[in-house]
């Protein structure tokens, strides 16, 4: 099948047809820009969306915990992925289907320009062989038609007995010149018809069917490259189908790794505040003034009550051992709220939380009435936050079980950063060999100063790490504690440690408060023993300063270079040595600092 030999008269129908098949590839090739664009957009949409949802971290505090948080945010990770995929079928669909349709578009413009021009040609060369064939032939006619019109001219003049025998010659020699015509024009016009016939049949047989089968074959190349970009559309596709898996599957994985119990105990760990919850509200009886009365109005009264009293008494000398308001409250004094919530110092300056139970008469009057009025943690939390003010840098703010953990992270953060400035201080000592050993490589006195300034961190830190966990010390001696101290309240019945008028009542007004004597505590820590000893301990040494310590911390001991120090308590291990000047000033210096020398009789005291 052929159209050069099937389609030999279909010029202007074959012209149509590849024109239409130039603009079906056109139609096909802006679907696929229109697709591209749907990806890009999608893509781009999804991007915006995991944008939108994915957490702002500004701080570590802000940073997700629960697994349920985590799984949604890995879920974001897998879109934000997926939204990739997208973009890579949109780039793959852009670069392998569409600037190939075009560039395919415009190279078949040209070609099918081309064979139409040629086709185009063949036709009027094959129009003009005809016209000259059609001249040459009317010629002819003509010149056959003037020889007649000669003959008969000729023959009437020859019998004609009047005619002249000049009149007669010229009418032969006319006759014989047209004659003569008719047949030049005859041999012309057999030329032209031949050469139109050769003409004709080679445009038929040859030209155009070879102009058709170009035709043919650029249409059918068409069709091929439409396949193949069908294919490639497809396999733009496929390509992203196994990464598309894997995101789809990390989701799956993301949804498996929720965990409820696991967050519930974040729950716990995060708002656990350590306190234990308050106690039962001590019995107070009334009837005391009833049987008082009594005694003084009968005698006889009095001894048969005696019995009664007598228990009662018992009972009221242990109330008046536990009770914090005396055996004689009050009546008229203004009820006040059941439960108040204040601050108590401890020696090392550190503050905790305290509960006082309201006077007597207040009790009466909320179990008459039915509705106790028991604080929530939510409130006590609030009063703690409005008495306490801004953050404070040892966490006294905080809850005792959610200040233990803050502490704890900040050791293990500063230990981190000790680790780090002992590697620097490590490498840059073996710098400072090879350089000993090696002038030409460096001066070693040029790292001098970082050598001092990476000491000066790591003292530093040492310092933060020693105070953060004499904190830290403070706060499991008082959670240790704390299981004791409420036994002993549950015994006492709640005796309070809150604010107390000498009458026994009871105020909530901060300004109006009476304070005794501070409570002492028992749970002194280390940090507290070394620095607030009433007796100067014995020299057992003295040191000569190597460098100079500027001795900004707390605690510390400022020092000149070449200042010759007393040393009272050698370094237990943690690069600090205890010092004292002669007048009497006493602080911790950096033992890589100091050039030490102990007595003999005192080394290992």
């Amino acid at each position: 099948m052929s159209w050069g030999t099937e389609l030999w008269d279909q010029f202007d129908s074959l012209d149509k047809h590849t024109q239409w098949g130039i603009d079906f590839l056109e139609r096909y090739a802006k679907f696929v820009k229109e697709r591209i664009e749907i990806e890009q957009n999608y893509a781009k949409q999804l991007r915006n969306l995991v944008k939108k949802y994915c957490p702002k971290r500004s701080s570590k505090d802000e940073e997700p915990r629960f697994t349920s948080c985590i799984a949604f945010f890995n879920i974001l990770n897998e879109l934000n992925d997926y939204a990739g995929q997208r973009e890579v079928v949109a780039e793959e669909m852009a670069h392998r289907v569409y600037g190939e349709l075009m560039r395919y578009a415009h190279d078949l413009k040209t070609e099918r320009k081309m064979h139409l021009q040629e086709g185009r040609k063949a036709q009027q060369y094959l129009d003009m062989c005809w016209k000259q064939m059609d001249n040459s032939k009317k010629k002819f006619e003509r010149e056959c038609r003037e020889a007649e019109k000669a003959q008969q001219s000729y023959e009437r003049l020859d019998n004609d007995t009047n005619a002249t025998k000049a009149d007669v010659e010229k009418a032969k020699q006319q006759l014989n010149l047209r004659t003569h015509m008719a047949d030049e024009n005859k041999n012309e016009y057999a030329a032209q018809l031949q050469n139109f016939n050769g003409e004709q049949h080679k445009h038929f047989y040859v030209v155009i069917p070879q102009i058709y089968k170009q035709l043919q074959e650029m249409d059918e190349r068409r069709t091929i490259k439409l396949s193949e970009c069908y294919r490639g559309f497809a396999d733009s596709e496929r390509k992203v189908i196994p990464i598309i898996s894997k995101c789809l599957e990390g989701m799956i994985l993301a949804a498996k790794s929720v965990d409820e119990r696991r967050d519930s105990q974040m729950v716990v760990d995060s708002f656990k505040s350590g306190f234990e919850p308050p106690g039962d509200f001590p019995f107070e009886d009334y009837s005391q003034h009833i049987y008082r009365t009594i005694s003084d109005g009968t005698i006889s009264a009095s001894k048969q009550e005696s019995g009664k009293m007598d228990a009662k008494t018992t009972v009221g000398k242990a109330k008046g051992k536990l009770w914090l308001f005396g055996k004689k409250p009050k009546p008229q004094s203004p009820p006040l709220t059941p439960t108040s919530l204040f601050t108590s110092s401890t020696p090392n300056g550190s503050q905790f939380l305290t509960f006082s139970i309201e006077p007597v008469h207040y009790c009466m009057n909320e179990i008459k009435t039915g509705k106790p009025r028991i604080p929530s943690f939510r409130s006590l939390k609030r009063g703690w936050s409005v008495k306490m003010g801004p953050a404070l840098e040892d966490f006294s703010h905080l809850p005792p079980e959610q200040r233990r953990k803050k502490l704890q992270q900040r050791i293990d953060e500063l230990n981190r950063e000790l680790q780090k400035e002992s590697d620097q201080k490590e490498a840059l000592n073996k710098m400072k060999d090879v350089y000993e050993k090696n002038p030409q490589m460096g001066d070693p006195g040029s790292l001098q100063p970082k050598l001092a300034e990476t000491m000066n961190n790591i003292d530093r830190l040492r310092m933060e790490i020693h105070k953060n966990e004499a904190w830290l010390s403070e706060v499991e001696g008082k959670t240790g504690g704390r299981g004791d101290r409420r036994h002993s309240s549950d015994i006492n019945h709640l005796v309070t440690q809150g604010r107390e008028s000498p009458e026994g009542s009871y105020t909530d007004d901060a300004n109006q408060e009476v304070r005794g004597p501070p409570q002492q505590h028992s749970h002194h820590n280390e940090f507290d023993d070394e620095f607030e000893d009433d007796d100067p301990l014995p020299a057992i040494g003295h040191c000569k300063a190597i460098y100079p310590f500027d001795g900004h911390n707390e605690g510390t001991l400022a020092m000149k270079e070449g200042e010759v120090l007393y040393i009272i308590e050698e370094d237990k291990g943690d690069g600090w040595t205890r010092a004292r000047r002669q007048n009497g000033e006493e602080g911790y210096v950096p033992t890589s600092y100091i050039d030490v020398t102990l007595e003999k009789n005192s080394k290992g005291s």
